[in-house]
């Protein structure tokens, strides 16, 4: 209708001008009036000019197929909101489509012991239109990434993973989707760091590229095919704030900027796990769950990740007139989540969401069959066991301490290295079931133990102790004391494992097998020996043959390990690059 407004305008204007056109010799001919055409000022004056559709997301499920303990999330009920909202929508005239930032695979053992099967049946039943290919996807071998891939009815999308072999994409770059009449184009986009933090094992044959240059070359494919009327990008590469990534590959702020703008509509991002609510432009740190939520915009582009694990649906309605497109209103939907009251009591803090029959009896199979062999009690903690994403990246916790520690004694070595990214949960008072073994330690890796000289200790410290806190190269240390000059990345140490410190002496070292060969940026040891330990059954012996933990077994000594030309005592935490 927009467009037949126009023609009208300026064919009324041409007939102007050619009727000018018929005076004689000596009249002045008529010059063509200038037309001023009104922009419409919104979505409703525009009518039949405005198309209005809805994008719902998610990100980083990390196996959560079922709802947690205390009835939160999970997919049954994902599913009712998700068709609610559908109804919503097109009981509006609009229309919608569901995509994942990536990161269906690891977290939660009733899935990992299951390749993930539960998640990407969930995805099929909730019916999802396409995902990012995330980092965790290659945390099991190729065939399983095939498997999920032939399991999966919506496309997988990443267009900077290559084959080496043939020189071709692994997956498909990107899908246009017709949303109410709209060509949307839809990209995938995988983080760079997948080759430092991907399991060398496994994607040893694949070659991840900057999402940056890939984008670039894709728009300029979709605009010469004029095959859209939108571009998105579907991304797995993180959302930091104003761009300040860290020790992490750039992310979605980056990839925003690093486009003309205009070219770029919006980003729906993951990997980064955190809810991109914004205020004046650094992330709105009085978002609470229900509460009001403004996505990032950067060079004209809208950025939007929906935190974790399907805790939110995300939800962005946009028009579309006058060429451009508009966010009408933004929410990041809560999935049951809930907050203690005042009697300590866990209460719903949105509307209950009841859980689709359907796809909750379909997934209560795999829970049942996963939970087989879980429950048993190996150990009881008196004290919270820190391994959470947003304290065991940041700092040294007891967690960090007690699984560097069981992976030292079970091979009689000196120092323990453990990465805080193979870190990925807490574990509460009271009894440890192997649950929670699997559910700290999904991974599988190999405990490796290396002899080094202490010069050698000292430089591969060097570069180790020195990742910034924030990413999961983050180490957690123990049988070490040292300084870590930060900007200078070198270590001062003063003892081993009680044993003094001499640059000549030999040491060993445990180090997990992902990082041994070169995962996280680590530097690679090729004399690393492989043990054949596996960490999770090295936890789960450990914490067996100890029975209990006491409050303050484990915390670490601050002063063992300290930090100079750093903003945190913490670890390295280097000022932002202008």
């Amino acid at each position: 209708m927009k467009n037949k407004l126009i023609k009208g305008l300026v064919a009324t204007a041409v007939l102007a001008a050619l009727a000018g056109c018929n005076n004689d010799d000596t009249t002045p001919a008529t010059s063509l009036p200038e037309v001023e055409i009104t922009p419409f000022s919104t979505c409703a004056e525009a009518g039949d000019a405005c198309t209005s559709f809805t994008v719902l997301h998610t990100n980083d499920n990390h196996g959560r197929f079922w709802e947690n303990k205390y009835g939160e999330y999970g997919m049954a009920a994902r599913k009712t909101l998700i068709d609610q909202i559908r109804a919503e929508v097109k009981a509006d005239g609009g229309e919608s489509i569901l995509l994942s930032g990536g990161d269906v695979n690891t977290g939660v053992p009733e899935s990992d012991l299951q390749d993930a099967i539960p998640d990407f049946i969930g995805m099929n039943l909730i019916e999802y239109d396409a995902m990012a290919v995330g980092n965790h996807e290659f945390d099991n071998a190729l065939s399983v990434v095939e498997m999920q891939r032939n399991l999966a009815n919506f496309p997988m999308l990443a267009a900077n993973i290559y084959d080496k072999a043939t020189g071709e994409r692994y997956f498909d770059p990107y899908k246009i989707f017709t949303i109410n009449g709209l060509r949307i184009a839809v990209i995938g986009l995988t983080t760079e760091d997948t080759k430092k933090i991907g399991n060398p094992e496994f994607i040893g044959g694949l070659e991840f590229t900057d999402p940056k240059v890939e984008i670039k070359k894709v728009i300029a494919e979709i605009k010469a095919a004029k095959s859209a009327d939108l571009i998105f990008a579907t991304t797995h590469m993180g959302h930091y704030e104003d761009g300040a990534n860290g020790s992490n590959a750039q992310g979605d702020v980056a990839l925003a900027r690093a486009v003309t703008e205009g070219d770029l509509n919006a980003v729906i991002g993951g990997h980064s796990q955190n809810p991109v609510c914004m205020k004046e432009g650094s992330y709105d740190d009085e978002f609470a769950p229900g509460g009001d939520c403004m996505p990032d915009q950067q060079n004209g582009t809208y950025i939007m990740q929906a935190h974790e694990w399907g805790k939110y649906v995300g939800r962005a309605d946009f028009e579309y007139f006058n060429g451009k497109l508009h966010l009408e209103s933004y929410a990041l939907v809560p999935v049951n989540l809930k907050e203690k009251n005042d009697a300590g009591d866990r209460v719903i803090i949105d509307t209950q969401i009841e859980p689709d029959e359907t796809v909750y009896e379909i997934l209560k199979y795999y829970q049942d069959k996963g939970q087989e062999s879980l429950t048993e009690v190996i150990a009881t903690t008196a004290v919270k066991l820190d391994g959470d994403r947003t304290i065991v990246r940041l700092k040294q916790t007891n967690l960090g301490h007690l699984l560097a520690t069981a992976q030292t004694t079970k091979v009689d070595a000196d120092i323990g290295v453990m990465n805080s990214g193979g870190v990925r949960a807490d574990i509460e008072v009271g009894d440890i079931s192997y649950k929670d073994v699997l559910t700290v330690q999904p991974f599988g890796n190999t405990i490796t133990k290396s002899d080094m000289t202490g010069a050698e200790v000292s430089a591969y410290l060097g570069e180790v102790a020195t990742f910034q806190i924030g990413s999961g190269a983050y180490a957690q240390l123990t049988g070490i004391k040292m300084s870590v000059d930060c900007v200078a990345k070198t270590v001062a140490i003063t003892d081993i494992n009680g044993k003094g410190y001499d640059t000549a002496g030999t040491y060993s070292v445990t180090v997990p097998s992902f990082n041994a060969a070169g995962g996280d940026g680590y530097p690679k040891l090729s004399s690393a020996v492989m043990t054949g330990y596996v960490d999770a059954e090295v936890l789960y012996t450990y914490l067996k043959a100890k029975a209990s933990i006491a409050a303050g077994e484990f915390a670490p000594d601050v002063s063992d390990v300290t930090y100079t030309n750093s903003l945190s005592a913490d670890g390295c935490q280097l000022p932002a690059v202008e």
